[in-house]
């Protein structure tokens, strides 16, 4: 049988790996083409921090 992690070691082994990849988001961005009036999408994985300016630059 395999040992049973404590808690207290998984919440310090979180610290540890504070810089993954949940810092990261998937943004969908809905972008209108002048010409036609049709929607296209742009995905992109960023970092959370960064949604705002994302999202604020045209």
């Amino acid at each position: 049988m395999a040992k049973k992690v404590s808690k207290n070691a998984r919440v310090g082994q979180r610290a540890a790996n504070a810089g993954s990849g949940r810092d990261f988001v998937k943004v969908v961005k809905s972008i209108k083409d002048p010409a036609t009036g049709k929607y296209t999408y742009k995905e992109v994985m960023i970092h959370k921090d960064g949604v705002k300016e994302f999202f604020a630059k045209k």
